[in-house]
């Protein structure tokens, strides 16, 4: 009985080296092909994973490096460095179901911040453009005072995009560092209502009405 089993199995093997043999692969090469496979497979799951939910190296841990927000500890904030690209599916807004400022909402609020960016800069090298222009072609001294005051009002126009684009940059760093979306002075969540609104926004609602308030009392 144990002889015929031996038979039967020795004749398994010589079918299966027969049926590689005929395919060209050895069964070194049918193990290796395999593993590939398998490791091929793991991959493609690893990077759905990281698109789908960020890669671990986009927690910022408190003991790693530590940042004192109100006296304490800011600990289990994400962070997003700026080499980190999450591709955001189309037509996506952040949400109050989802996790306050996971990497998605990160790189939402990151992209809302460098369109901006980029809006302001254009706007502005826009603005010193016209005011090359707009001297060279003025001869009336009527049109040239009138020119004068436009060029003033677009003068401090350029002023205020340059503190907004210092604002946003702020904001950019805060991404990077974990900090993002988190009120300075109390460390509590600012909120995506307000963040939407106004991403550089640094304050939590209360706090800025604190404050408002508080520089009306100095000022009397």
């Amino acid at each position: 009985m144990k002889k015929q089993q031996s038979t039967v199995a020795k004749g398994s093997r010589k079918a299966a080296l027969q049926t590689e043999s005929r395919s060209g692969r050895s069964p070194a090469a049918s193990k290796v092909r395999r593993r590939n496979v398998t490791g091929e497979a793991a991959r493609r799951e690893h990077s759905r994973r990281e698109t789908r939910h960020g890669t671990p190296s986009a927690r910022l841990i408190a003991a790693a490096a530590p940042e004192a927000v109100g006296g304490r500890a800011v600990e289990g904030h994400y962070a997003l460095p700026a080499t980190q690209k999450i591709v955001l599916p189309a037509g996506y807004c952040p949400s109050t179901e989802e996790e306050y400022m996971s990497p998605m909402q990160l790189a939402y609020f990151r992209w809302k911040l460098e369109v901006w960016r980029e809006a302001l800069i254009a706007d502005s090298q826009q603005t010193v453009e016209n005011l090359r222009r707009e001297a060279r072609d003025v001869s009336d001294d009527v049109e040239r005072a009138a020119r004068e005051a436009q060029n003033a009002l677009e003068l401090r126009t350029r002023d205020r995009y340059r503190k907004l684009i210092s604002k946003i940059e702020k904001a950019l760093r805060k991404i990077e560092q974990g900090r993002y979306g988190y009120c300075e002075e109390t460390g509590e969540p600012i909120g995506l209502e307000r963040l939407e609104a106004r991403p550089i926004a640094a304050l939590s609602l209360d706090a800025q009405e604190r404050r408002e308030h508080l520089e009306k009392q100095q000022a009397f």
